[in-house]
């Protein structure tokens, strides 16, 4: 999760809010006497908190707080713009682009703790606010971006950049201020500006449907189960969990199984009903284009098409071209040819992993003495966990009681940050929450000085949005003097009460890698608003999250958490050693969906305007564009399909490939950090000082060379993803 000094990012299903402020301070707000007398004194939101770090009172704010400040905000912030654009005096770096970063508190302060709260525990107030706000507030940015006073000082500041005086920092600020403008339309004719200012209106609304279709089709889409007897392979556990789910439907005596935002299911590797494994699997890839009221194929055709209109006023053939031009990748090109080199190697090895599970079922059918069927979706996870147990001989059941969730995050998370960064961590109880199920954390430099503050939220729950992701509440700059307030954000279903919480290895890897978009945040070290934390392009920013995900199996780090939550008892080194061994098992499946949505992102968003399709022939693209990746392989889905791809309605569009990108960097990174020592504090403090601390403050090519010391290669990607030979391997 990311985030952008006009952007509050909430990562993995990333939903994006353009922020009309230039900065995350309230500096200037909270001097101006005009603003100061119209604030109600009753609104926590038109004062900054006065908790540590300016933590948000979640204790004070209400739904009906939020629109009087966003209005409030809005005329705010656009008395500062008016006094930037037209001060008499020539423009300077302090009075122009210093001020443009201090403008907007109000507003920054109040649309970011709304997005945030609006993605982790959504209402129908909320809901309500965030479509009718939406228009306003892209009509709000396009008052700002589209002001030609305003950018006439920004483009005289760039033009003589060099002659300013300023450090790198400063000089790069100005640049980028430049090309923000630009590409948002500041060099337009009057004309064109009208054009985009309605592109912009029109999407916000689109935007905004799409996001709640996909989380109340979530919800609508829950499988309902007659009989304990369908759910055979499941834990007691969770069947009590469905129980409870279809009691608080009103379906006592019932069972219901809820989705997830992806395509795959978590239940499907244990449910022995192969009859019910497809019903979620239907109900699942079904989502946004049964012809109900959530159905998004109308949204995105529309969404698709007012992005081709913008890319083309802004003179580029389609919106990828577009996107990627202000990238780490750069070009459609790069994207194509990397995604291309990787699709075949994939594909073929998902179908060597398909002739496996193949066999499995053959050998099971025969031994029941019953004709034997052909492999499908639904059918996938299930028997990858038994090929994996009869491979390894082990399964998720096995490791299960060995990653109690909070021992997890203390004794593996935080201990391998202790051990890398010198960090420290303790859980605090006296702020206030904004769901029950959270923990906060004060967080030390190893000096002492406090460093943060971090919320972890782990449940899933129907207010919630799907996936896993990271967000801001403050965010770290030496000229608003703040620290970063932070949380992470997943989807683990939660236990009946009384019940310990266990992860599946994915579970606990996904707490790795946001705790490392946590730290990006965290180490910030940046003087401007504009380059705080993961204010980074998008294909850059996955990149410090999947480094920290190698810390799960490093065996100093998983020795210390992976316990027996019943007993203490270590994992057993055999068992460790099983994992270790499974990390490459099932890595074609993974790549192969993975692609499947990154492709399906790059082909929708790089076609002509006049090419894009209809409501009604959106999932015919969609497999049009599978077809032409090689990517058609029905036993593997894309893991998102059109209609609930977040991703893509949000900061992703067009940029997808950003964590296969990414993770070419993290590969070459984790071979750079085991070849020298591994879990040291030489190698923490290295990627602290050299890329985590700053931010989006240098470029980020550049920063990646720092650390290593050479140009990104795809080889280590290949080997990790085993779709290459490991020399290790040969050497064994």
């Amino acid at each position: 999760m990311l985030k952008h000094p006009l952007a509050v990012a909430l990562c993995a299903a990333l939903a994006v809010s353009a922020l009309p402020a230039f900065a995350q301070s309230s500096a200037a707000a909270a001097t101006t006497p005009a603003a100061s007398a119209q604030r109600p004194a009753d609104n926590p939101l038109f004062v900054e908190s006065t908790l540590d770090l300016r933590y948000p009172r979640f204790d004070l704010i209400q739904d009906a707080h939020f629109g009087p400040a966003f209005d409030a905000g809005m005329a705010e912030n656009l008395r500062e713009i008016a006094a930037i654009a037209d001060n008499p005096e020539p423009p300077t770096f302090d009075n122009t682009i210093v001020a443009l970063e201090k403008s907007g508190g109000l507003l920054s302060r109040a649309r970011r703790i709304f997005g945030n709260l609006n993605g982790t525990d959504t209402n129908d107030a909320r809901k309500r606010i965030d479509a009718d706000y939406a228009p306003k507030f892209a009509a709000h940015r396009d008052a700002i971006m589209l002001n030609p006073k305003l950018f006439a000082r920004v483009d005289a500041l760039y033009k003589n950049v060099g002659s300013l005086g300023l450090d790198a920092e400063g000089q790069r600020l100005v640049e980028r201020y430049h090309t923000m403008f630009v590409r948002a339309g500041a060099n337009l004719t009057e004309a064109q500006k009208e054009q985009m200012r309605r592109i912009n209106a029109e999407s916000a609304k689109l935007s905004t449907t799409f996001s709640q279709n996909v989380l109340n089709e979530v919800n609508d889409s829950a499988v309902v189960v007659d009989t304990v007897a369908e759910l055979d392979g499941m834990t007691e556990a969770q069947i009590a969990a469905a129980a409870d789910a279809a009691k608080a439907r009103g379906l006592e005596g019932k069972y219901v199984i809820t989705l997830l935002n992806t395509t795959g299911q978590p239940p499907l590797p244990q449910i022995n009903n192969r009859a019910l494994r497809e019903r979620i699997h239907k109900a699942s890839v079904a989502r946004g284009s049964r012809g109900n009221q959530y159905d998004n194929t109308e949204v995105i055709a529309q969404i698709l098409k007012l992005r081709a209109e913008r890319a083309n006023l802004m003179g580029y053939p389609n919106q990828a071209a577009f996107i990627l031009e202000d990238s780490t990748a750069g070009t459609v090109e790069a994207v194509n040819a990397m995604l291309g080199q990787l699709a075949p190697a994939a594909v073929a090895n998902a179908k060597r992993e398909a002739a496996e599970l193949q066999a499995m079922i053959d050998r099971e059918q025969a031994a029941k003495g019953e004709p034997s069927f052909q492999l499908e979706p639904w059918d996938w996870a299930y028997y990858s966990e038994k090929v994996r147990q009869d491979k390894y001989s082990f399964d998720d059941a096995q490791l299960k009681p060995y990653f109690e969730m909070k021992n997890v995050l203390e004794n593996g998370v935080f201990f391998a940050a202790t051990k890398l960064y010198g960090i420290t961590f303790k859980e605090r109880t006296d702020l206030p929450k904004y769901h029950p199920d959270t923990w906060t954390y004060d967080v030390f430099n190893e000096d002492g000085s406090q460093l943060a503050i971090f919320i972890y939220d782990p449940y899933a729950r129907p207010s919630k949005r799907g996936g896993a992701w990271m967000n801001s509440y403050v965010s770290q700059s030496e000229l608003d003097g703040t620290l970063t307030v932070t949380a992470n954000h997943q989807n683990i279903p939660k236990p009946q009460a009384g019940q310990p919480t266990l992860l599946t290895w994915d579970e606990v890897t996904t707490m790795f890698h946001e705790f490392g978009h946590a730290l990006h945040g965290m180490f910030s070290d940046v003087k401007y608003p504009f380059f705080s934390g993961t204010s980074v392009p998008r294909d850059f920013v996955e990149f410090p999250s999947q480094v920290n995900e190698m810390w799960a199996d490093w065996p100093e780090v998983l020795a210390n958490y992976a316990k027996d939550y019943r007993t203490g008892a270590p994992m057993p080194a055999e068992l460790l050693e099983k994992v270790q061994a499974a990390a490459k098992f099932n890595q074609g499946f993974a790549t192969t969906e993975y692609l499947g949505s990154a492709m399906l992102d790059q082909y929708l968003h790089q076609l002509p305007a006049d090419q894009l399709p209809k409501a009604d022939e959106v999932m015919a693209t969609e497999a049009a564009a599978l077809k032409a990746a090689g990517l058609d392989y029905a036993p593997v889905p894309p893991r998102y399909r059109t209609p609930y791809f977040s991703h893509i309605n949000g900061g992703y569009a067009a940029g997808y490939y950003a964590y296969i990108w990414s993770e070419v960097l993290d590969a070459n990174t984790v071979q750079w950090i085991e070849q020298n020592g591994g879990l040291t504090r030489a190698n923490g403090d290295r990627f602290r000082s050299t890329l985590l601390s700053r931010g989006g403050s240098k470029d980020t090519k550049q920063l990646f060379l720092d650390f290593t010391g050479h140009e990104p290669q795809i080889e280590p990607l290949l080997i990790k993803r085993g779709l290459a030979p490991d020399p290790k391997d040969a050497a064994n």
